[in-house]
């Protein structure tokens, strides 16, 4: 999780350039690229927990930092104490949940300072589901929070760190962060983290290691042991794959000459084993630095994971931000896929691009959708309201975390292979709010400009928040496209927060 700003040389990709003051465009993630992952917001670090066929990633969440002009600066990272979770069933379209409140006055583990580098697991503890969410206090210790679902409610266990100096095996640990979690087939689980590397010693850094977690996943048990990384530097992974153990990790920039075989420098390396905590072997490299793809460079953090019979690697690069045409630091996920060698059980390289991943299934109407879904956007952010919000007497009493998409005039968001059926929906409806005037939401198909299937008015209201119910018919909608759901204002002002939305077929109306 350091902050390594070194550029490196490669393939100019093109990207498409905007001012910050005017992000209003398409941007980021242009169609039919699925990569970054999403353009509304940075997200760095990224670490996949899968739980019931939806793949959960936990991210660094990489925030604007401004002088007193207004102008973009350079990512410090210094105030970072919040980690964003972001969830696809597709790999096409993100459901964007808003961030977890980790450090700080207003955070769970109101111990730490800052939230970096998550990592996260489930276990099913007495008969009830739980997932632990585990997070570097800066590169001080790694500390742990629960919930009862993958998108909380968050609280801290413990009330402390659960690794420190002072745990067994990492006196000599440079850096206390970047943790990795693995709970294996005998529900044993170990946690991964280090990294840094120690005067002269670029080539064997000896600060990765690896501890077994106790049954409660949140203490840890006997002594660390060290993983011999060549060249290590930060951000631990694991996986298991047909009964190999992969243990990855990002490589040091240290600038010396090194032995032939050696990973390169800021590129995704891996060692395996037969067993969760060695003896290791290193087997080479598996995804070049971000520079090499996208022509800035920066630090490589990824995440291996399986969904539906294929292997992901999630990493984070620079390419929103080098869209935006901002100072450098910011980074955002991407997605490609990742093979295993069947014979020799080695990874093939990975070749990251802006085109990502296929969607793994259509994208279903039929059931109800979050508001901060989106596949493709222009112009729109996310809103979270993280206490109980004044609700209409049409709507259910607030959820304590609500996330929703804030709509400006002519914004829109796009949802991926809709599958509306042959038979197609005669209803859509939607719970929202209007911050400004008097606006309509459309509903097209394939394009900005595609047929209209359905439109409704949302009048401007005055006060405090108000949520309502709205419903419009729909005509025109039958089999698979994308979906445009789009603002267009009375005027300039116009603003929708967009909750939640559903279609209906014909006969459950």
């Amino acid at each position: 999780m350091n902050h390594h700003s070194t550029s490196h040389a490669g393939e100019q990709n093109p990207v498409q350039s905007a001012k910050l003051e005017n992000f209003t465009e398409e941007i980021g993630k242009l169609r039919p690229n699925g990569n970054p992952l999403i353009a509304h917001k940075f997200g760095a670090d990224p670490y996949a927990l899968v739980f019931n066929n939806r793949v959960y990633l936990y991210m660094t969440s990489d925030k604007l930092e401004y002088d007193m002009d207004g102008t973009p600066q350079k990512n410090s990272y210094s105030s970072i104490n919040r980690i964003t979770v972001i969830s696809s069933d597709d790999l096409i379209n993100w459901t964007d949940h808003g961030e977890i409140r980790v450090a700080g006055p207003q955070g769970a583990a109101k111990w730490a300072s800052q939230s970096w580098a998550p990592a996260a697991a489930h276990r099913i503890i007495e008969g009830e589901d739980c997932f632990f969410l585990y997070f570097a206090n800066n590169a001080s210790g790694i500390g742990v929070l629960s919930a009862p679902t993958p998108v909380g409610p968050w609280v801290d266990p413990i009330g402390k760190a659960l690794v420190t100096r002072e745990t067994p095996g990492v006196e000599e640990v440079t850096w206390l962060f970047d943790p990795a979690v693995f709970v294996d087939d005998d529900h044993q689980a170990y946690l991964y983290f280090g990294g840094g590397i120690p005067e002269g010693k670029a080539e064997r850094p000896d600060t990765a290691r690896v501890m077994r977690l106790g049954d409660d996943m949140i203490s840890v048990v006997g002594k660390a042991k060290v993983i011999p990384a060549p060249y290590m530097f930060e951000d631990s992974g694991i996986h298991k794959y047909n009964h190999i153990y992969y243990y990855t990790y990002c490589s040091n920039f240290d600038k010396g000459d090194r032995p032939e075989g050696s990973p390169p420098a800021g590129e995704i390396a891996y060692m395996t084993s037969i067993q969760p905590m060695g003896p290791w072997t290193y087997q080479g490299t598996i995804l070049q630095n971000p520079g090499h793809f996208f022509g800035i460079g920066g630090n490589n953090h990824h995440a291996i994971f399986q969904l539906a019979d294929q292997w992901y690697i999630a990493y984070h690069a620079q390419t929103l931000c080098q869209a935006m045409n901002i100072p450098e630091g910011y980074r955002s996920t991407h997605l490609n896929r990742i093979e295993h060698d069947e014979a020799s059980g080695r990874i093939k390289k990975v070749h990251a691009d802006y085109q990502g991943v296929d969607q793994i299934k259509c994208f279903d109407p039929y059931q109800r959708v979050t508001g901060s879904t989106i596949g493709w956007s222009s112009g729109v952010s996310t809103e979270q309201y993280h206490d109980a919000v004044e609700i209409s007497a049409e709507v259910s009493a607030a959820d304590s975390n609500v996330i929703s998409a804030k709509l400006k005039s002519d914004s829109w968001i796009a949802i991926s292979n809709v599958d509306f059926d042959r038979e197609g929906p005669a209803i859509f409806t939607a719970i929202l709010a209007n911050q400004g005037t008097e606006g309509t939401l459309e509903l097209r198909l394939d394009r900005t400009d595609g047929p209209l299937i359905g439109e409704m008015i949302v009048s401007s209201t005055t006060g405090s928040l108000h949520w309502m119910e709205r419903t419009t018919e729909i005509t025109g909608a039958q089999g698979v496209h994308n979906l445009y759901i789009m603002l267009k204002g009375s005027t300039d002002s116009s603003t929708i927060l967009l909750r939640e939305w559903k279609f209906n077929r014909k006969d459950e109306v």
